[in-house]
């Protein structure tokens, strides 16, 4: 007979259950009060945009060694969770600057500043039939997640994760400042104001307002505008630090590829170029939208076919393959460039800001790449030998007038072998001007040594198209009968590109196994990821490492950190970014590591830095020389996301930071995206005049006195307005 329960027994079980209970209860509290002793401080997470609907909100965020800021974080992070998303540390520094990051729990004790603070629910307990075997469980999971936390947003002691940059003296790149002899000097450094009080600014230009395009009152003072000094940059002596206000009615941008057919009319609401264009199929207005048919004065009946016959009667351009990289004279709205990206070809395209109302902006807004720039009395700021294509079509350029000049700046930027492809009318009219500017382009690019490869007429756009291809040789060059042009002294550098005078000469094809422009770069994209055959190893690069090497690390640093960071950590909807601007670009390595996404980048090399920028088209991509104590030559709300490594810091010892952020502010459109790496202290002064702007402050963290921060600029604008004179009629 079995035995009977008696009330005794009950009691006793009853009484070793609640013993198990409190005991639990106990470690648990226990737990939590040695947590809550050795956390620190975080930054909350600000609310998006509420007038956008975006789908690309963060719900993480890492520590912040700021005492005074201890908001929580949602519980449904995880301190796993948070370390996985910035797996960017592993091979970024050598190995014996790296050992030291097995001993992460030893670390946490010596740094707090290192943990990261989740708050989490407790559950209630329950006491497993086989404890013993769910403690193990429990361990191995705790075991693998400090493994996962050995992995961090930034390695010990590492300025941009790579081995500290040599000093411009000493590494092998000159500098553009350098190169550049006739380079203003840089800005003295205004004093400082950070009271964080913001006002608007009251220009002639309004939304459009290009700070170093819209100085009126140079611009008036000019003695002749003969060859369009007027449209040339005139940067005023005190950049402005006010904000650009937004057109009435402005929207979130249409997202690529669908902004290349049409966008939101109030972005960009100007008219007259689809009044003067719009029978040549430029730009149309179709109800709230500006519509693009594809067209433009050579191409009307679309750029695609146009494009396809250019290669149909020059086999060699190759698009896409041998030829990469393009620079389109006089873009118009930039419908060449925007469907080259179907042939992978890359467009750097610019045009003035002249009586052609926002043809650049149309561009930008489509999400095509575009610069207000023009061809005067100054070289573009672009290093030579680096185009494999130079595009005009219809651009209005007079090439054959002053000697040839403007056509010798194009010589200097294009490749030994590279081609000049040219649609205007005098190739196929036969009115007498036309005939005479053919007769002397055809005289000027034969003194050139530019052989004429081909010259068709298009029977569906009815147009015809001229290509000239230049020498990869000095043969032609030393037979002609007479030196006109002349050729270049030895002693003029053709990479010097910042404020530079226009010459009327032409410098010679460099020669030699290992000199940049003696042999064409790989196809592309073979070309994007091999060092270029001309950097030697007894070059010193910019991180201290032999040059080839250098650009290897660099690659992979930044494919590590696109890849385990950016794409994943940040929160950011790729699929909104196309335009992107690495503002100081090294290598190139950030516009490489996001070529698989459906973005293009603009990398801008500073003129004070080592000159790089000739690495970066070897590779396939494309940049630009500038100074950013000066504005861009860029309409208002140009980029979708902004890209600064240790910018900040560098910019605040030559001239005014609050001028660059209100800079960054302009040219970042409502919604856009700014990342940040720097020196801790210029991340919280950043980030605090940002905040005072009513940015959304995204994700903070910082480590060993470096940091990182992700922002994104919102709709809000000030209240009081600030009369700019010098941008005044």
């Amino acid at each position: 007979m079995a035995p009977k329960h008696s009330k005794n027994d009950g009691r006793k079980a009853t009484t070793n259950y609640c013993s198990t209970v409190t005991l639990v209860a106990f470690v648990a509290l226990c737990l939590v009060g040695v947590w809550m002793m050795t956390s620190s401080s975080v930054v909350p997470l600000q609310n998006l945009d509420t007038t956008h609907n975006n789908n690309d909100e963060v719900t993480t965020l890492l520590t912040k060694t700021d005492d005074t800021k201890k908001d929580e974080i949602p519980a449904t992070t995880s301190d796993d969770t948070i370390s996985k998303q910035f797996e960017d540390n592993p091979g970024d520094l050598p190995e014996d600057a790296t050992k030291g990051d097995n001993l992460r729990q030893q670390e946490k004790k010596e740094d707090t500043s290192t943990t990261t603070q989740v708050e989490e629910t407790i559950p209630q307990t329950v006491i497993p039939e086989d404890a013993d075997s769910d403690e193990k469980e429990k361990e191995k999971k705790d075991d693998d997640v400090a493994q996962e936390k050995e992995l961090d947003i930034l390695p010990s002691g590492a300025q941009s994760e790579l081995l500290s940059e040599t000093s411009a003296s000493n590494g092998s790149f000159s500098t553009q400042a350098t190169e550049s002899k006739n380079e203003k000097e840089g800005q003295k450094e205004k004093k400082k104001d950070y009271g964080y009080h913001w006002k608007l600014c009251n220009v002639t230009a309004g939304p459009d307002y290009i700070p170093c395009l819209d100085n009126l009152q140079a611009i008036k003072s000019l003695r002749t505008t003969k060859h369009y000094e007027h449209r040339e940059r005139h940067c005023p002596e005190n950049p402005p630090t006010c904000l650009v206000p937004l057109p009435e009615g402005y929207q979130r941008p249409i997202e690529w590829p669908t902004s290349r057919e049409k966008i939101w009319y109030h972005n960009v609401p100007h008219t007259k170029l689809a009044e003067l264009k719009g029978h040549q199929n430029w730009v149309k207005v179709t109800g709230e939208f500006l519509t693009f048919p594809g067209g433009g004065t050579q191409f009307k009946h679309g750029a695609l076919h146009y494009i396809d016959f250019i290669q149909e009667i020059v086999p060699d351009i190759a698009w896409g393959k041998r030829s990469r990289v393009i620079l389109d004279v006089g873009c118009g709205v930039a419908s060449f460039g925007g469907f080259l990206f179907d042939r992978d070809v890359l467009t750097m395209s610019f045009a003035p800001k002249d009586e052609h109302e926002a043809q650049v902006q149309f561009a930008l807004e489509r999400g095509i790449p575009a610069l207000s720039a023009v061809m005067g009395t100054q070289r573009l700021p672009f290093p030579a030998r680096v185009f494999d294509i130079v595009h005009c079509a219809r651009c209005r350029v007079p090439w054959h007038i002053d000697g040839g000049k403007l056509l010798l700046e194009l010589n200097r930027l294009l490749r030994p072998g590279g081609y000049f492809v040219w649609s205007a009318t005098p190739i196929y009219q036969k009115l007498p001007e036309d005939v005479g500017i053919w007769e002397a382009m055809t005289r000027l690019t034969k003194a050139m040594c530019w052989d004429l490869k081909a010259v068709n007429k298009d029977k569906v756009n009815k147009v015809g198209v001229a290509v000239y291809q230049k020498p990869v040789s000095n043969e032609c060059y030393e037979g002609r009968p007479q030196n006109d042009p002349p050729l270049c002294s030895t002693s003029d550098d053709p990479n010097a590109a910042w404020k530079v005078p226009l010459q009327t000469c032409m410098h010679k094809v460099p020669v030699g196994e290992v000199v940049r422009g003696s042999r064409w770069p790989e196809e592309w994209p073979t070309r994007v990821e091999k060092s270029p055959y001309w950097l030697l190893r007894s070059q010193t690069g910019v991180y201290g490492k032999p040059a080839p090497m250098d650009f290897t690390a660099d690659f992979q640093h930044w494919k590590r950190v696109v890849t385990k960071s950016y794409i994943n950590g940040l929160g950011i909807n790729w699929s909104t970014v196309r335009n992107v601007m690495d503002m100081r670009a090294i290598y190139g390595g950030f516009a490489a590591a996001l070529r698989e996404m459906d973005t293009w980048v603009m990398n801008v090399v500073s003129v004070d830095a080592p000159d790089t920028l000739p690495i970066i088209y070897e590779r396939g991509l494309f940049g630009i020389y500038h100074d950013w104590c000066e504005s861009f030559s860029t309409y208002p709300r140009s980029y979708d996301l902004l890209h600064a490594d240790h910018l900040f810091s560098k910019i605040k010892k030559k001239c005014n930071m609050m001028a660059l952020i209100a800079e960054v502010d302009r040219i970042l459109r409502p919604g856009g995206k700014l990342i940040v790496r720097d020196t801790v202290e210029i991340i919280d002064e950043v980030e605090g005049i940002l905040r005072s702007m009513n940015w959304e402050v995204r994700l903070t963290y910082s480590k060993d006195k470096e940091g990182l921060l992700c922002v994104q600029k919102t709709m809000w604008r000030p209240a009081d307005v600030e009369t700019v004179p010098y941008a005044l009629d």
